[in-house]
């Protein structure tokens, strides 16, 4: 554990490099997003306190509530409006607690961001916080990959999650907030007080992964480049452009999908097919996830492969 003797430098030098990186006064590393998450949602909302998180929030979430004693709350997908209602109606029934905003700034299986300005003024208004998973917009949105969330760090009443097994190729997780949020975690997370402690040298490699980000930006500009040409290619496939590196074709039936992405993947594409629970019945879909791996020849080679799988 790192309240023993699992401390090391290199993770506080991590978090101090991530805490500047990201324009927040503190960080905390964590062995992976699904850890931080669930001692995040499982720590920080207390009895009494309100969580509204959106409906499509991420499963490690779910579980983090399921071990809080905050009441919880479930808001219709990226609907500011829904979310603001549930917490006046708690208000007006007597709720008196803190509340806590929940959701992804870019949600893994639809591709589409959250309404983060508008939820944020809705934390103003209500004394909540916000909660913000960036795993999937982080190293791709933002100033020098800082992500959506980058205008928002920084404020009292924000919390970010940084994974670091997407975009930064590594493992582990940051949460990026105010100092006060980093000593209760490190004081009262039990998942933090009882784990043992992520490897040293994978807070190395994640410090680099940082500096690589904020240093090599032609990195973003070619796969910003792979994902006009793939929105372009893929689209009268019915391949919905959303404006991010996650793209989408549901297909409704799990059986079709499973199917044709089996034949995709025996081209040579890794496209996976996604079905029942991870997405709603009914929700079943290709996801198509670009990486600096592919190259324009391969987004104009997998629209042909794709054209004869759906067929």
């Amino acid at each position: 554990s790192r309240l023993l003797r699992g401390n090391a430098p290199e993770h506080e030098a991590l978090e101090a490099d991530a805490a500047r990186f990201f324009g927040t006064e503190a960080a905390l590393f964590f062995a992976s997003g699904y850890i931080a998450n669930t001692i995040l949602f499982a720590t920080l909302p207390q009895r009494g306190d309100l969580i509204v998180h959106d409906a499509l929030i991420h499963a490690s979430a779910h579980e983090g509530m399921r071990l809080t004693r905050a009441t919880c709350a479930s808001a219709e997908h990226n609907d500011a409006g829904a979310f603001e209602d549930i917490i006046a109606n708690w208000r007006e029934a007597g709720g008196t607690g803190r509340v806590w905003i929940a959701v992804e700034s870019l949600y893994s299986m639809d591709g589409d961001q959250a309404p983060l300005a508008a939820l944020a003024e809705i934390a103003d208004r209500h004394d909540a916080v916000l909660l913000i998973d960036e795993a999937h917009a982080t190293g791709v949105f933002g100033t020098n990959g800082r992500g959506l969330a980058e205008a928002l760090d920084g404020r009292e009443n924000v919390i970010t999650l940084r994974t670091c097994g997407k975009a930064l190729g590594c493992e582990g997780a940051l949460l990026c907030g105010p100092a006060v949020m980093r000593e209760f975690i490190v004081n009262r997370g039990r998942g933090f007080i009882f784990s043992t402690a992520p490897s040293p040298l994978m807070a190395l490699a994640v410090g680099e992964a940082l500096r690589i980000v904020a240093d090599e930006p032609a990195r973003r500009e070619r796969l910003w480049a792979l994902i006009a040409q793939a929105e372009r290619v893929l689209a009268p496939y019915g391949v919905a452009a959303t404006g991010s590196q996650i793209l989408p074709l549901v297909l409704g039936d799990a059986a079709r999908t499973m199917r044709v992405a089996g034949a995709i993947q025996a081209a040579g594409f890794d496209v996976r097919g996604i079905r029942p629970p991870t997405v709603p019945e009914g929700g079943s879909r290709l996801r198509i996830s670009l990486t600096l791996n592919a190259t324009i020849a391969d987004i104009e080679a997998l629209g042909e492969v794709m054209g004869e799988a759906l067929q």
